[in-house]
């Protein structure tokens, strides 16, 4: 991996980049690293708006400069931003090196929350042809049929499973994850589940 690798880190619904949330720690050593970071706020996060969104990935992936490596990097609902991305053809989409795609909701939970229904995945009748890893929690309370089975099996991607990760945020305690650098760094690395919390003693 050159050091001129460009990263693009594209968080969820009511995520305001909080600097404990693992995407705001992988920004800040993949940037000590070398490497280029964009890691935007989206618009009105809260109460996101898809096309808006839309707009702005492509806006982004438009900037993504370097000779290395184009990585995009999607938890929640962005990983369900980057399907729509890739079901409408956005301008830019296609030109990544490879994707990485985090606890995506299933519809049947956003269907609940009219901020974010829109998000709901496209229909999965489309080829991802940048290569595409999923990584989910085996009981993520916001895809309850599970992400291998709603999004890797369609998709035809490989999907890593990480036992009581939830829904890989601050409140599942994704914090530094580690592994999640190293699958940045080397696409052959495995990404596996944050290690636990020592207990006090």
């Amino acid at each position: 991996m050159t050091a001129d690798a460009t990263y693009l880190i594209l968080h969820g619904w009511q995520n305001h980049r909080p600097e404990d949330h693992w995407q705001h720690w992988l920004a800040d050593r993949l940037t000590a690293l070398g490497h280029h970071v964009t890691y935007p706020q989206l618009p009105d996060a809260d109460d996101p708006d898809l096309d808006v969104w839309l707009g702005e990935l492509a806006r982004h992936l438009g900037a993504l400069r370097g000779a290395g490596e184009r990585v995009v990097v999607a938890h929640s609902a962005s990983a369900l931003l980057w399907l729509h991305a890739v079901a409408r053809a956005v301008p830019g989409a296609g030109d990544v090196d490879r994707v990485l795609l985090v606890a995506p909701p299933s519809a049947s939970v956003l269907v609940r929350h009219p901020e974010v229904a829109a998000f709901a995945a496209p229909p999965l009748d489309f080829a991802l042809l940048t290569p595409t890893l999923l990584v989910a929690g085996d009981d993520d309370p916001y895809c309850p049929e599970g992400a291998h089975t709603l999004f890797g099996d369609p998709l035809g991607i490989p999907a890593e499973i990480l036992p009581g990760a939830a829904h890989l945020d601050l409140d599942a305690g994704y914090g530094p994850w580690p592994a999640v650098l190293d699958w940045c760094l080397d696409p052959d690395a495995k990404i596996t589940a944050r290690p636990a919390a020592r207990s006090g003693g």
